[in-house]
């Protein structure tokens, strides 16, 4: 080998070594994901489970009102027939627990027999009371009688014997009066002793009455033809042998209609502004993956709530189903796609190229001759999978899907329609005007974790 072949040599060597430092110390493409930029129809959704009811139902009722009268706020199911036997109207569906109940009609029989026997007692004390009353008049009658003979048989005695006779009478006859008096206030007393001690103990009967012949409703029948699908109790969970019914909510069990069907949902309140009525959904069911169905949403909850072990509130979504088939069941679960917005002709990117600078710039590394740039970019909506780009990138480039070996210190690319609308918001941020520089700027990305 002679020295000028050696000298090509050594000179490849160096100029691999600078390329290499050069270029790929920055980016290694065989490395990195490099995804071209999209530019079509931009769809977005969200994606959220749901449960099937009936849009109409027959509702299966066990006591309420009629109980919570008498402080039984809960009762227990004894026995109830198995979920989605076709009943006939009439038919036996559930028992209820009688226990508390039974102690409600004892408590109640003995409060009846003391009520009987005040009655009984008021009964002999008036009947004694006016008989004495009575017998006093007769006497005072006789007494009046009698000093009037006196009277009549001085009437040859000295005027003063004639005039302590006429005194003797009109004071008997007072006497009689006032005791005349007397009896009739006496007996209106008595009489009004006698109403209140009747109609205690009638008052105490027909709360007897009434407890036995609710006791004829803790064996529920079905008040129409239909498939039988247990009710929810307060906690989600289905109705059935064991669980408990409120009084206040005495639903056991529901006789649906399969021809109209809806299924309700729950969307997060990041989601939630979203979604309107009369969105396009698309419905799938877990039980059969090949069914498909559409729907749209009907009624959105003004107010969230919190999920059964969940921290964050929900709010309740129900979606109309247009067509239903015979193999669809109340209480089967759905997977639901709503499409909250369509954008013709637009750019988007995966949200894994997406990257946050401070809490005030999004940007990403687009590919830029063999290396990078960090470029920012607006993005307007976004979906589980892609974000639209507004303004940054274009049609023909190409963006990494994660980050490149690059350094924090490397300066980013910014938009200038962007700058002053980011200075703005930080002024309005230090002002503690948050709601206002959220309407200015909103696409603003939170740092990554």
């Amino acid at each position: 080998m002679n020295k000028k072949t050696t000298y090509v040599l050594i000179g490849v060597a160096l100029a691999l070594v600078i390329i290499f430092f050069t270029y790929g110390s920055r980016s290694d493409e065989s490395t990195f994901i490099i995804v071209d930029v999209s530019k079509g129809e931009f769809i977005v959704d969200i994606n959220v489970t749901g449960e099937l009811e009936s849009r109409n139902s027959v509702k299966i009722m066990g006591p309420g009102n009629e109980v919570r009268q008498f402080r039984i706020y809960s009762i227990k199911v004894q026995n109830i027939i198995p979920e989605g036997t076709v009943v006939k109207k009439g038919q036996f569906v559930a028992s209820l627990d009688q226990t508390e109940l039974a102690g409600k009609i004892k408590d109640k029989q003995l409060e009846l027999e003391t009520a009987e026997s005040q009655y009984i007692t008021v009964k002999l004390d008036t009947t004694l009371e006016m008989r004495e009353k009575r017998d006093e008049l007769v006497n005072l009658k006789y007494d009046v009688e009698e000093k009037q003979l006196v009277l009549d048989q001085s009437q040859y005695e000295p005027p003063a014997t004639i005039k302590r006779n006429q005194i003797a009478v009109e004071k008997s006859k007072r006497a009689y009066d006032q005791k005349t008096e007397n009896y009739q206030i006496k007996k209106q007393q008595n009489v009004a002793k006698m109403v209140q001690a009747k109609a205690a103990r009638d008052k105490v009967q027909r709360e007897s009455d009434k407890l036995m012949e609710i006791g004829s409703t803790f064996r529920i029948m079905a008040p129409e033809d239909g498939m039988l699908i247990y009710a929810k109790s307060y906690d989600g969970k289905p109705i059935k042998t064991g669980s408990s019914i409120q009084t206040w909510n005495p639903v056991v069990a529901t006789l649906p209609d399969l021809t109209s069907m809806n299924t309700k949902t729950y969307v997060n309140e990041v989601d939630i502004r979203r979604i309107k009525k009369g969105q396009i959904v698309d419905i799938g069911l877990d039980a059969f993956p090949d069914k498909k169905f559409t729907g749209k949403i009907t009624r959105v909850a003004n107010s969230g709530q919190k999920r059964p072990n969940s921290d964050s509130k929900v709010f309740e979504v129900m979606i109309e189903i247009d067509k239903v088939d015979q193999m669809v069941k109340p209480g089967m679960t759905t997977s639901n796609k709503i499409y909250t917005a369509k954008i013709d002709e637009t750019l988007s990117i995966p949200l894994e190229c997406l990257q946050n600078y401070q809490d005030s710039i999004s940007f990403v590394y687009v590919r830029d001759m063999g290396s990078y740039r960090k470029q920012e970019i607006q993005i307007g909506e976004t979906n589980a999978t892609h974000a639209q780009v507004l303004l940054g990138i274009g049609e023909n480039d190409k963006v990494y899907m994660t980050a490149p070996n690059a350094s924090d210190d490397e300066e980013i690319v910014v938009l200038p329609e962007l700058e002053g609308k980011r200075n703005n918001v930080d002024q309005l941020e230090k002002e503690g005007k948050e709601e206002e520089s959220q309407k200015q700027f909103p696409r603003k990305l939170k740092p990554s974790a």
